[in-house]
């Protein structure tokens, strides 16, 4: 449970870093959750990025990703930890790493054999709709 908070800690001082005054405004966001399964039981630790279907917004370009917790329960964040994403149609990709304490990097052997790895061969796919939550409810996934 600590490395999650130190890595979700640590993207948000990322994302944080890129901003100024000057910089892109934030896009809104709207929330997005689910759970992960992975062979049936919740997958703690796992790494999740969205990815637009269309493409990088050039004018104001955002990451939202988020790392599930013990129960597999997860809330994607663009800006700050949880805070949502922006409206559009996305896919999302799956890395399910460890923490490496000695580098302070969350990776390794992909313990799902870099099968979710591809936003285009993604089978989680979904709409941000404006003012409105998305619940994704499970996402299955096997290391088969």
């Amino acid at each position: 449970m600590v490395t999650r908070w130190i890595v979700l800690l640590m993207l948000s001082f990322a994302v944080g870093a890129g901003c100024s005054d000057k910089g892109p405004q934030r896009v809104k966001t709207f929330p997005v959750k689910g759970v992960i399964l992975v062979d049936g039981k919740p997958a703690g630790n796992l790494a999740i990025e969205c990815h637009n279907v269309n493409g990088m917004d050039k004018q104001n370009p955002t990451m939202s990703q988020a790392l599930t917790d013990e129960q597999g329960k997860f809330s994607i964040g663009t800006y700050e930890a949880g805070d949502g994403v922006p409206a559009g149609d996305y896919s999302l990709t799956f890395l399910w790493g460890d923490w490496q304490p000695f580098s302070m990097t969350y990776g390794g052997p992909d313990k799902l054999k870099d099968r979710y790895r591809d936003p285009k061969t993604s089978p989680a796919k979904f709409t941000v709709k404006p003012g409105v939550p998305t619940e994704l409810g499970e996402i299955k996934l096997t290391t088969e």
